[in-house]
Formats: structure tokens, C-alpha cells, sequence
């Protein structure tokens, strides 16, 4: 037997529109099944039945499960999506993108308009466990200043050449 972990996401609703947000960003993406509510249980879900209550999708061939759920639970910053690029252009693209409605945070991370938190950065554990530790406080203090990634910044930090943008 194969165990494949699926992130289940609770939104307090719009679980089929960030669905469709989300497989418009990312390649290989779709809409797998749609569940709804049905009118056993309405004394405790509390929702229409019929109403969407899962949607399950691929993002780039990885399984997510978004839950129509209310408002009882919040989603917060204690789970993100973590998407690492190699170029300035993809990092520029999917900050867009998912920054669309929402709201940017430091260090490249943003809480989407469903209130989903991505990571939206490049790998930097070769930065971060550099022997040099020189370039692991340079790299990781340029980093902190940031909002959106940028990885020119970065190299420079790492090389000693990185003045913050007054």
C-alpha cells in the first residue's frame, strides 16, 4: 500500500473558487472531485445541502484537499505552501499571481485572498549552511529586509556586496 499525505485546507467557504484560482496558476493542475454537503448532519455542519463541502485538486500533480467548513477554524501562517524557484522570472510570476486579493508578508511569504499562506522564494539552504558563517548572516539579514525574494540581493549578500534599498 502506497500512503500519499494530503493537505486538507479548512476555508470558511470558497473552497470551488480558490480551486479554480489555484489550478489557473500552476501548470498540470486540475480539479479532481467535487463533494458537497448532503442534508444528513445539517444540525451539525450547519451548511445548505447540496453546497460544496470538498474540492479536491492537483497542484502540479500534487494532491490538495480544500473543505468548505465555516468559520469555526482559521487558517494562519503556522501551515504554508513552500515553492522554491531558480529564476527571478518564476519567483516574480507566482508572487503575482498568488498575491492577487491578498496580502504580502516578509521574507517572502504572503497570505493569499483565501487566506492561505505560500513561501514564495529559492532554495537558500546553500546560503544558510555555508562554512563561512559571513555569508550565512549576510544572506540571512538581506533576506529578512525582503518582502518579495530577490535573488540578485541574495548572491550579492552572500558575496559581501548587498546594501539595503534605503
Amino acid at each position: 500500500m502506497t500512503i500519499t499525505p494530503i493537505p486538507c485546507l479548512w476555508l470558511e467557504s470558497g473552497a470551488e473558487e480558490a480551486a479554480r484560482f489555484y489550478t489557473s496558476i500552476f501548470p498540470n493542475s486540475r480539479i479532481v472531485s467535487v463533494t458537497r454537503y448532503p442534508e444528513t448532519g445539517r444540525e451539525i455542519h450547519g451548511q445548505e445541502p447540496g453546497s460544496v463541502l470538498t474540492v479536491t485538486l492537483e497542484l502540479d500533480g500534487h494532491p490538495v484537499m480544500l473543505l468548505n467548513g465555516g468559520p469555526a477554524f482559521r487558517l494562519d501562517a503556522a501551515f504554508s505552501f513552500l515553492l522554491e524557484f531558480e529564476t527571478q522570472e518564476e519567483i516574480d510570476y507566482y508572487w503575482s499571481a498568488l498575491l492577487e486579493g491578498g496580502q504580502p508578508q516578509p521574507c517572502g511569504w504572503l497570505t493569499d485572498r483565501f487566506g492561505v499562506s505560500w513561501q514564495v522564494a529559492c532554495p537558500m539552504d546553500h546560503w544558510l549552511d555555508h562554512p563561512d558563517p559571513g555569508v550565512r548572516e549576510r544572506v540571512f539579514g538581506a533576506m529578512l529586509g525582503m518582502t518579495k525574494i530577490d535573488i540578485a540581493a541574495l548572491e550579492a549578500a552572500a558575496r559581501g556586496d548587498y546594501s539595503p534599498a534605503a
